[in-house]
């Protein structure tokens, strides 16, 4: 590799490093600085440093909205998972022209507001509501069930609003992959769903693996949707987050659930792209072993 084209590599890196660093690194080294800042009962930060801020987010009532917020996040990434792998196989085998009028169709919800789609749904699911009228007159639910400011309000809204973000990347995969492999696979005795399982979903890891991220890092920190759609029971870290902020004044105390929730998104992030790596590399190996 020549110096010039070295140089250039640098000059192209330049821009994305200093945006990293200026917000990103930079705000993450503040909300850590400030978790170990003490405050007073005005909600002033003050002057000296303090690990107690982080001792007291051990307690039951934090530890449980943390479980709470790991399920849900979870569940969603896996229900938005579930759907975007079949529609993201159908987009890629179908006509282009039926395949454009689908995208459209994904991509049409960003063209509105984020707020006015999730009071959309608080209107919609609200015991007045069009859905909560049908399903009661086809006997469905009884008249005295909730379908707000629970959990499974929260869910689907969840999965309703980040559904793009897991057809899109796996669709994207879905295009590049090699079809004549799923056939050959049916050719060799395997049916539709194994060949689906066991020779698709593989070859479009990158793809699921994306979808996964994009799912899950927005989900676990997503206050919004808790906040109109969901109860006191379903409410999420970032609704405490919001709460220390807005309401109590207490800037170190979000900060340390910021930094808390950062950790508990890393950790298994981090863990599973090792074990992603881990598997390419064992592919790879293989692969140039039959070679």
């Amino acid at each position: 590799m020549s110096k010039n084209h070295r140089l250039n590599e640098l000059y192209l890196s330049i821009p994305p490093i200093l945006w990293l660093i200026f917000f990103f690194l930079i705000p993450a080294i503040l909300i850590i600085a400030f978790a170990f800042k003490p405050f007073d009962i005005y909600g002033t930060v003050t002057s000296g440093w303090t690990s107690t801020t982080f001792y007291g987010l051990f307690n039951l009532r934090f530890v449980t909205i943390f479980w709470q917020t790991l399920w849900i996040s979870v569940l969603t990434t896996i229900v938005t998972l579930s759907l975007s792998l079949p529609i993201g196989y159908f987009l890629a085998r179908t006509t282009p022209f039926l395949r454009h009028i689908c995208l459209l169709l994904v991509v049409i919800p960003f063209w509105s507001s984020f707020l006015i789609r999730i009071f959309a749904w608080k209107s919609l699911l609200h015991p007045e509501g069009f859905l909560k009228k049908m399903l009661v007159s086809l006997q469905i639910i009884a008249p005295d069930t909730l379908l707000l400011y629970n959990s499974g309000a929260v869910l689907l809204v969840l999965v309703y609003s980040y559904l793009p973000f897991g057809i899109l990347p796996i669709y994207a995969s879905a295009s590049k992959f090699n079809f004549q492999l799923t056939e050959a696979a049916l050719d060799l005795g395997c049916s539709k769903v194994q060949a689906f399982f066991k020779v698709f979903v593989p070859g479009i890891r990158v793809g699921i693996l994306s979808a996964i991220l994009m799912v899950f890092i927005p989900t676990i920190g997503a206050y919004v949707i808790p906040d109109v759609v969901g109860g006191t029971d379903s409410e999420m870290i970032g609704n405490k987050i919001a709460q220390k902020i807005l309401v109590d004044r207490n800037l170190p105390e979000a900060s340390a659930l910021s930094a808390l929730l950062a950790v508990v998104v890393l950790f298994p992030v981090t863990i599973f792209i090792m074990l992603f790596s881990q598997t390419n590399k064992n592919t790879l190996s293989n692969t140039r072993g039959k070679q």
